[in-house]
């Protein structure tokens, strides 16, 4: 068995296989390579950057970490329902060929037998056959579903890189024998209204981790003053009470402008008149 190495994996299903007659099923299967092909080239990734597995009603593509992530998910969701709106165009009723699709990152090895193995490969299989993901698809007038992992939202999706939006993507939980997957659906999640959270997303109730790039506290999340922040009343025995900013300017609170003496500002303390909302009131040192 080879080293496992970094790859982008790419999962294709098509709806309905197995209901098919063999006449029908092996020209979907032409038309799900065609599809894939055409996919891939628009985004430069050619053969030699790919490997290919038949599952049948699937395709599996293990892919270049290199190759652009940016560029696949831009084809898959601009070339890939364009070329089934065309050859459904031209095909019967019962020739129509709706597809699901998974991109993912991980780690995977090839054995001696030329198979596949790694965890991240399951995951993604495991999205691939999430009832969720059938559900989306059932549900779009159009006939593609698309779901990402939670590695792929993190590090390409979220940045919301042009022909990639972010806001087009929403988490989704779903269940597997090795516990709960995150992932992230393209378009709206079946049975959930607009605006509602995941029921399995972290932050539920529960305040996220600051990534470092800005993130203030989770809304609802009372936090203590900071440095250079005092709170009024408070003697050292915890009581709360309304936070005074001092930043070397005119005092503030709640973007109110504190006004009057402020010689005695040091220690929390304010002199004069403290303007709050229009009205006014007396503060002594």
């Amino acid at each position: 068995m080879t080293d496992p190495v970094s790859r982008t994996i790419l999962l294709l299903d098509i709806e309905r296989y197995s209901a098919r007659d063999d006449v029908e099923q092996a020209y979907l299967r032409r038309m799900l390579y065609d599809i894939t092909d055409r996919a891939l080239e628009s985004a430069g990734i050619d053969e030699t950057l790919r490997l290919r597995a038949d599952r049948g009603d699937a395709v599996m593509e293990l892919i270049d970490a290199n190759a652009s992530v940016t560029a696949l998910l831009r084809a898959l969701l601009t070339e890939v329902p364009a070329q089934l709106r065309a050859v459904n165009r031209m095909a019967s009723s019962s020739a129509q060929i709706r597809l699901r699709g998974v991109v993912a990152d991980g780690y995977v090895a090839v054995d001696g037998l030329n198979g596949w193995v790694g965890s991240d490969l399951n995951h993604a299989c495991r999205l691939l056959d999430a009832q969720l993901l059938r559900a989306a698809l059932r549900s779009r007038p159009h006939d593609f579903a698309l779901c990402v992992s939670e590695g792929i939202h993190s590090g390409i999706v979220r940045h919301d890189h042009p022909g990639v939006l972010a806001a087009d993507f929403h988490p989704m939980t779903v269940d597997s024998k090795n516990g709960p997957l995150r992932a992230w659906l393209h378009g709206p999640v079946p049975g959930r209204a607009p605006g509602t959270h995941d029921p399995g997303e972290r932050g539920v109730g529960e305040a996220p981790v600051p990534d470092g790039q800005g993130d203030g506290p989770a809304p609802g999340r009372d936090c203590g003053p900071t440095a250079g922040e005092t709170t009024a009343g408070d003697s050292g025995g915890g009581q709360a009470g309304p936070v005074f900013h001092f930043n070397g300017g005119a005092p503030s609170f709640g973007g109110s402008l504190v006004g009057g003496d402020q010689h005695g500002v040091s220690g929390g303390q304010v002199t004069g008149d403290v303007h709050l909302g229009g009205g006014s009131k007396g503060a002594s040192a």
